[in-house]
């Protein structure tokens, strides 16, 4: 059966980002949580886009997910992450309330407790070796919970986890399109490589968005992880994607050999490095476009790990 993915270029923004507020939010907490509804309301300063994220507080914070496809994250959220959080290394969202759709917003929505930390820029890690081998440890640490009535890959985690064939058309697309500023036969080589590379399991739990922007940083160490939205069980060969968009050299080698995962695997991640990279080419954020550009001269590398 084939899947329908969620775009992680614009999201299925049906309630749209733009309408998610401070004024909604005032009156979601004031109506459904009215204890809090004397505390100050602010955006945070890297709200999101798939979710729009605000202070509530100085302790709270509140998630809104913007379209359908992202309020599916919501219910897995509440129920899952109570269940992971102690028994990873690092800290995680901790949900606090489970906010009910009405008749101004569509969707489910969650108060978590806040966590301090600045997304993991390299110019705020203090060691980038010791960043990659603690991020490592977490992830196999959250490889080795439990999977009983887990959440199998699915539409849920933007079929993160999931088989990556379900981005060939994308992907191929992607490379005809930009065929005039890439290696072409090399592009299509990793992507074929990595759709080779079959995973014959078990399913393990995976957290789906390894990204800067998730991780969180203080006092110049990895802190936290954040927006278990694509989490879910199977395939943990996205989590690597890391390797290529922030770890380099030393780090990146110390990141592979942590990890403890195989060659097949590393070749899948490749794989999901290289589909993000080829679909944000063309985003229309300089940063977000110099990033991928970046990606895909890492993935180039004759010896990624040496």
């Amino acid at each position: 059966m084939s899947a329908q993915p969620l775009s992680d270029v614009t999201g299925s923004n049906d309630f749209g980002a733009d309408r998610i507020d401070v004024a909604l939010v005032r009156r979601l907490v004031a109506e459904q949580f009215p204890r809090w509804a004397h505390l100050p309301i602010r955006p945070v300063e890297v709200g999101g886009w798939d979710n729009r994220t605000f202070h509530l507080g100085d302790t709270m914070s509140v998630r809104l997910p913007s379209g359908a496809g992202y309020a599916l994250q919501v219910d897995k959220e509440q129920r899952w992450l109570p269940v992971l959080g102690p028994r990873l290394p690092l800290e995680v969202p901790t949900p606090l309330a489970y906010g009910r759709a009405d008749g101004g917003y569509p969707y489910p929505w969650s108060v978590y407790r806040w966590i301090d930390g600045r997304t993991a820029r390299a110019e705020r890690i203090d060691d980038l070796t010791r960043f990659a081998t603690d991020l490592a440890a977490f992830l196999r640490a959250l490889r080795a919970v439990d999977t009983s009535d887990a959440p199998a890959a699915g539409a849920h985690s933007a079929w993160r986890g999931g088989p990556l064939s379900t981005y060939d058309a994308e992907t191929r697309a992607a490379i005809e399109t930009h065929r005039d500023r890439l290696p072409v036969d090399a592009v299509t080589s990793i992507w074929q490589a990595a759709l080779d590379a079959t995973f014959s399991g078990p399913p393990v739990w995976f957290h789906g968005d390894v990204a800067y922007g998730n991780l969180l940083v203080r006092d110049g160490r990895l802190a936290a992880v954040i927006d278990f939205g694509c989490c879910g069980v199977g395939d943990p060969a996205c989590d690597t994607v890391l390797a290529w968009t922030l770890l380099h050299g030393p780090s990146r080698a110390a990141f592979h050999d942590a990890l403890g995962l195989d060659d097949i695997t590393w070749a899948r991640g490749r794989g999901w490095a290289l589909w993000k990279a080829l679909i944000t080419l063309d985003n229309p954020e300089p940063a977000k476009a110099a990033e991928a550009r970046h990606v895909l001269g890492e993935l180039l590398v004759r010896r990624p790990f040496a």
